[in-house]
């Protein structure tokens, strides 16, 4: 862990320590681990955010590709209640893949901004959520146990998604420390022009980024509907600016380049801490806002200077020889 790392950890300590103060049950083992239970599918679409803005992009669409999988699923669920859940996964996984597939092609082939891209899709999968539920909901009583049962369900003492975020974060830091792939997210984001000279295609690379990060998004519509037994149209609506918040807030560089999964997951720890801590201490769920978006101006600000630090000190070297 890099000092970017440990500081936001040591905030993360300082927060649960200052809460704990007034809640000692706060800073329970067992409440904490329920705290980061909660925060799961935000630490995930972290994770898939990451990849995206590592390539000098960025993914509006996330929280909208979660929705519409969460209603294919639980539709289906519900007309054919004996489909496996495997089976409803990796139908989720695959439509999540595609659809984050459609915003690389957009970027890639169309040379369209991803901002703008990523808002016209986000639109788009919202509407099908829509179009393919024809604005009804499906409720609790309509799915089945095992559709139900899974983000639940318990493994070795911790709930079944627990494990999943855990999967998610090991299979990303061996992505991205290990892999060509992962190294050639780095190299896009931070050179492009650079990256072309060592044979890296800049376009294919943000387009597999997408794709992970629709992937994930995918799994994490059903394991959203499942573990709130719920689907509708406005599922999980805005939470697209926390995936963004929880990256930021970690030290992903929104220039591209820079970022760890390490300080992805602090991000989404962060924002889960303050969102679990509100209630207790008797503030207003509205804050969790000015909150955010206050530690996304410090996190953006504290980037900036270190970007521009750094780039003093590769000045002065070239000077010194």
């Amino acid at each position: 862990m890099k000092s970017r790392e440990l500081l936001l950890a040591a905030i993360i300590a300082g927060l649960v320590a200052l809460i704990a103060t007034r809640f000692p049950a706060f800073a329970r083992p067992a409440n904490l681990a329920n705290v980061f239970n909660d925060t799961a599918i935000l630490i995930v679409l972290a994770l898939g955010q990451m990849a995206v803005i590592l390539t000098k992009c960025i993914d509006l669409s996330v929280a909208a590709n979660l929705a519409l999988n969460g209603m294919v699923v639980a539709m289906l669920n519900a007309a054919h209640p004996g489909i496996p859940i495997p089976v409803l996964m990796l139908v989720a996984l695959g439509l999540g893949a595609a659809l984050g597939a459609v915003n690389g092609l957009m970027v890639w082939k169309l040379d369209i901004p991803p901002i703008v891209a990523t808002l016209g899709t986000l639109t788009i999968y919202r509407g099908a959520i829509f179009l393919l539920s024809g604005g009804a909901w499906v409720n609790a009583h309509e799915m089945s146990p095992a559709f139900k049962a899974l983000p639940r369900a318990s493994l070795a003492g911790l709930p079944v998604l627990t494990w999943i975020a855990v999967a998610a974060v090991l299979a990303m830091w061996l992505v991205l420390t290990r892999t060509p792939l992962g190294r050639a997210f780095y190299a896009v984001g931070g050179n492009p022009h650079a990256a072309v000279y060592t044979g890296i295609d800049v376009g294919r690379t943000r387009c597999a980024a997408y794709i992970l990060s629709g992937a994930l998004a995918g799994v994490c519509g059903y394991l959203w509907v499942a573990r709130y037994a719920v689907a509708y149209v406005d599922v999980a609506g805005g939470f697209e600016l926390d995936v963004i918040a929880a990256c930021v807030i970690g030290g992903v560089s929104i220039a591209g380049g820079i970022g760890s999964v390490a300080g992805a997951i602090l991000g989404a720890l962060f924002l889960g801490v303050i969102k679990n801590a509100l209630p207790v201490i008797d503030v207003s769920p509205f804050w969790q806002l000015a909150i955010s978006g206050s530690a996304i101006i410090a996190a953006v600000t504290f980037n900036a200077r270190a970007e521009r630090t750094r780039g003093r000190v590769i000045l002065k070297a070239a000077e010194a020889v």
